[in-house]
C-alpha cells in the first residue's frame, strides 16, 4: 500500500465508516495522517488489474518495496497494523484493520489480506495481532475466526459511536512460529 493507491484506500474506508458496523470513526483522515498512523511494512492492498473481468484474482501489494506504487488495478481491499504501544514489551503486537469494497466481498479478499499479514508480521517477529470488532459485524467475526484468531472477549460499552454506547469484541491471533 502506497500513496498511490490513497484514494481508493480512502474510499474502501469511507465505504466502511458509513456501513456504521465497522470503526468507531466516523470519517476517513487525509492521507497523510492515514498512512503516519500505520507500519509501512505490513500493510497491504488486494488488487484486480484494469480491465480485468470479475473473475480476476486478487493480488497482494506492500508497501515497502520500491515496486509497490508501480502496479497499476483497481483496489478491492486493504489491511495494516498499527503499534499498540511504544513500551518494549508489547514491540511483538500489533492491531490491524480489514477493509473490502462492498462489490468484492465474498470472493477471498478478506482472507487473502488477512493471510498475507499473517505472513508479514510472523517474518518480522511480531507474536501477535489483534483487533476490536463490534459484534454487530458478524461476517469480520466469522474471517478472523476461520483465519485462526480467537476470541478474548467483550469489551462492554466501550466507547459511544453515534451516540449510542458500543460493545467491542477483541480478538487476537497469537504466533504458533514465534516463542
Amino acid at each position: 500500500m502506497t500513496a498511490a493507491h490513497a484514494e481508493q484506500v480512502l474510499d474502501i474506508y469511507r465505504l466502511g465508516i458509513d456501513e456504521g458496523d465497522a470503526t468507531f470513526e466516523t470519517r476517513a483522515p487525509a492521507w497523510p495522517a492515514f498512512d503516519a498512523a500505520r507500519l509501512t511494512d505490513h500493510r497491504f492492498v488486494a488488487l484486480r488489474a484494469e480491465g480485468s473481468g470479475a473473475e480476476a484474482e486478487a493480488g497482494t501489494e506492500a508497501g515497502a518495496g520500491a515496486e509497490a506504487g508501480a502496479r497499476a488495478g483497481k483496489v478491492l481491499g486493504w489491511v495494516a497494523v498499527s503499534k499498540v504501544s511504544d513500551r518494549c514489551a508489547y514491540a511483538g503486537v500489533v492491531e490491524h484493520s480489514v477493509y473490502v469494497h462492498p462489490a468484492a466481498r465474498g470472493q477471498g479478499v478478506a482472507r487473502a489480506l488477512l493471510d498475507r499479514l499473517v505472513d508479514s508480521t510472523e517474518a518480522a517477529g511480531i507474536w501477535t495481532i489483534q483487533s476490536g470488532i463490534f459484534p454487530e459485524n458478524a461476517a469480520s467475526l466469522t474471517l478472523h475466526q476461520r483465519a485462526g484468531f480467537r476470541v478474548i472477549g467483550t469489551r462492554e460499552r466501550i466507547g459511544r459511536h453515534h451516540g449510542v454506547w458500543r460493545d467491542v469484541v477483541l480478538v487476537e491471533r497469537r504466533s504458533p512460529n514465534i516463542v
